[in-house]
C-alpha cells in the first residue's frame, strides 16, 4: 500500500473519531441543558389537572412518555356522537392517584418547566396504566407502544371510536386562538382610532 493511501485512511479514521467526539459532546451538552441529572422524587397526594398533568404544592408534573386528550377535547363514539374524552382521561388519572402512596420520579423538565415524571403506586406504573386503559397515547418512539397497541386492539377508552391526536388538537386550537387574538387586536385598534370605515 502506498504512503498516500495510508495517509488517506489515517485522515479518514481521524475525521470519524473527531465527528464521533463532537456528536457525543453535543449529546452531553443537550442533556445538561434539558435539566437531566439528579432525580427528583414527589410523593402524593396530588391534584389532577388533566389526563397527563399533576400538581403538588405549586409544582406541575407532566407524566413522561404519554399524551392524553386535553381537558376540553371531545372524541367520537362508534355512532359518531361526541363524548368528553378529555374529562374522562382526567377522571381516569384521578382514580389512579387517589391513594396517597403514589410516588413520581424524574430527572428532566419540559419547556413549560414541568417536571417530567413516571409515577408509581407500589409496583404499578401509572403512565403505563393510562395508555393501557386507552386514555393516553404513547408520546415516544418506543415508550408504551405495546400497551397502546393492546388498547387499540381491545377498543379501550378513546380507541372505542374516533379521536384526534391531542397534539393535533392543540395545534389547531392554538391556530384558532391566534386568529381570534388577531381579530380582537384589530377590533380594539379600530375602536381606539375610530376608524369605523375599515
Amino acid at each position: 500500500m502506498s504512503a498516500y493511501r495510508r495517509h488517506r485512511r489515517y485522515r479518514k479514521a481521524q475525521d470519524w473519531i473527531l465527528t464521533a467526539c463532537f456528536i457525543l459532546g453535543l449529546i452531553v451538552i443537550a442533556s445538561l441543558l434539558r435539566g437531566g441529572g439528579e432525580q427528583k422524587v414527589f410523593r402524593g397526594p396530588f391534584h389532577v389537572i388533566d389526563g397527563d398533568t399533576l400538581a403538588q404544592a405549586g409544582s406541575r408534573l407532566r407524566l413522561a412518555g404519554i399524551d392524553a386528550p386535553e381537558l376540553d377535547q371531545a372524541c367520537r363514539t362508534v355512532d359518531d356522537q361526541p363524548w368528553p374524552c378529555g374529562k374522562a382521561a382526567r377522571d381516569q388519572l384521578v382514580d389512579l392517584v387517589k391513594d396517597s402512596d403514589i410516588e413520581c420520579r424524574g430527572t428532566e423538565v419540559d419547556r413549560y418547566d414541568r417536571a417530567l415524571v413516571v409515577c408509581y403506586r407500589q409496583n404499578t406504573n401509572l403512565n403505563v396504566q393510562m395508555v393501557r386503559t386507552g386514555f393516553a397515547l404513547s408520546a415516544g418512539w418506543l415508550a408504551y407502544q405495546r400497551e397502546q397497541l393492546k388498547a387499540e386492539n381491545e377498543k379501550r377508552g378513546i380507541w372505542a371510536g374516533r379521536f384526534q391526536r391531542p397534539s393535533q388538537w392543540r395545534r389547531e386550537r392554538k391556530l384558532e386562538d391566534q386568529g381570534k387574538d388577531f381579530s380582537d387586536i384589530l377590533g380594539k385598534l379600530k375602536g381606539l382610532l375610530s376608524l369605523r370605515w375599515l
